[in-house]
């Protein structure tokens, strides 16, 4: 559906829920944050043929900024109910929708181990707290009140999520790998990501060095390694194949489209993936912030206790990948 926006017209407001995704065809949206307030922050540009609030397609998922028409615009308005058809009509934008969906989770990555980072150093034993702390702090409290009304993801979205069948339909590239194969390191750069058709995958960071730490182990029906197909952005981690056997669908970017045509089922998945990786990775960096924002609250009132200082020990070690 096409929409006119003349320019100041606000397309959509910060923490309302969000049920559309944008395209712009013609002219310039300004994405905000605290918009038309003292602390209001100009985050980016879209411009034509670019798409905006992909974050709806995230269940529940409260719009994180405001979008604003910079000038005179036309938009082209896409029902999340609506995603396959729009696809059907422009197969070209699913690169796109799944470029911003996996940098969102990529940045959203850093931010949390940021924050994780943050706590760990709120309480240093036996080292005095860095100069640059009480910035950091200063910022996280900001992000705990713009972002505090966060929820879990509903349990409906989570079976959905869950669904099997990942093997089944078209698959553009399966190889078979033996017990103990490195599929990808971590520090190298990320070209796709991959489907467990069958098997087991292991997921560490320091892999076979004194400082290797196990992550998570995943099972056939789950995706892995998305941060890493976009951007080129290098892996954070390392991934091992656990059992002999153990079958991977690589996905790249550009075979978006023909799987798609192929097997659309397969995309819809790989989208719900990302949106519940967002979900989840949000509810976690809200109760981080929340951390942060108890333990300045603490400070302030000069009432900090030593199971405020055990959760800060606690959270450190919750670094995310």
């Amino acid at each position: 559906m096409s929409k006119q926006f003349s320019k100041g017209t606000v397309i959509f407001r910060e923490g309302e829920n969000g049920e559309s995704i944008y395209e712009v065809v013609k002219g310039t949206v300004g994405i905000f944050t605290n918009y038309g307030t003292d602390t209001e922050q100009k985050l980016t540009d879209v411009k034509e043929g670019h798409i905006f609030g992909e974050m709806a397609l995230v269940d529940a998922f409260p719009r994180s900024a405001t979008a604003v028409a910079l000038e005179d615009s036309e938009l082209s308005e896409v029902n999340v109910d609506d995603v396959r058809g729009y696809f059907e009509s422009n197969p070209d934008k699913i690169k796109a929708i799944m470029t911003e969906l996996a940098g969102n989770l990529s940045r959203l990555t850093t931010d949390y181990n940021d924050v994780c980072t943050t706590i760990k150093e709120l309480y240093p034993v036996n080292e005095e707290r860095k100069p640059s702390l009480a910035e950091k702090i200063k910022k996280i409290v900001s992000v705990y009140d713009r972002m505090s009304k966060n929820t879990q993801p509903s349990a409906e979205f989570l079976r959905e999520t869950g669904q099997s069948g990942h093997k089944d339909g078209f698959a553009k590239k399966v190889e078979k790998y033996k017990k103990g194969t490195i599929i990808f390191r971590e520090g190298e750069t990320g070209r796709c990501m991959y489907d467990i058709h069958y098997g087991t995958i292991g997921i560490y960071t320091g892999y076979g060095t004194p400082n290797e730490k196990a992550l998570t182990t995943l099972y056939a029906d789950k995706f892995f390694g998305e941060v890493g197909m976009v951007g080129d952005e290098p892996r954070t981690a390392t991934a091992v194949a656990l059992e002999d056997d153990t079958m991977l669908e690589a996905i790249y970017p550009d075979d978006f489209e023909e799987l798609f045509q192929k097997n659309p089922t397969k995309i819809e998945m790989i989208i719900k993936h990302l949106s519940f990786r967002i979900r989840r990775l949000t509810y976690e960096y809200v109760n981080a912030c929340k951390l942060v924002y108890d333990a300045a609250q603490a400070e302030l009132e000069k009432s900090v206790s030593e199971e405020l200082k055990k959760k800060a020990q606690e959270y450190s070690a919750k670094l995310y990948d």
